[in-house]
């Protein structure tokens, strides 16, 4: 939570926790079983839980769309200050998980992600 809280600049423990829940409870969804649990894994335990105890997703979300969710669930944010909470939670859970997990967790997600977890997307030539 520190990490995040630096990262982030955030003012408060309490709006620290609340932007690291409401983000990993939104990607929680999004991970499948296999990757869930092997991030979950490197989180301390209330953080786990909130990424581990999601429903799957209905439908994958670009990564737009992603920040549009996180956004519509903290009180007044808006799509750029819910892009800022969502790199600030992925960026750390980024370091907390490695490379190799990493790439993983953006193999489970849309084309798109990368961005918010603090690295550059290279696209292959079509």
């Amino acid at each position: 939570m520190t990490r995040v809280r630096e990262y982030g600049r955030y003012a408060t423990d309490a709006e620290t926790k609340q932007v690291i829940r409401v983000v990993l409870s939104a990607l929680g969804g999004h991970l499948t079983n296999g990757v869930r649990e092997q991030v979950a894994g490197r989180l301390p335990a209330t953080a786990a839980e909130t990424l581990r105890y999601q429903l799957p997703a209905t439908k994958p979300l670009t990564a737009a769309e992603f920040v549009e969710a996180v956004a519509s669930r903290l009180d007044g944010a808006t799509t750029a200050t819910a892009r800022w909470d969502v790199s600030s939670v992925l960026s750390v859970l980024g370091e907390v998980c490695g490379d190799d997990l990493t790439d993983e967790v953006l193999a489970d997600l849309p084309q798109g992600y990368a961005l918010l977890f603090g690295r550059a997307e290279l696209m292959s030539a079509a």
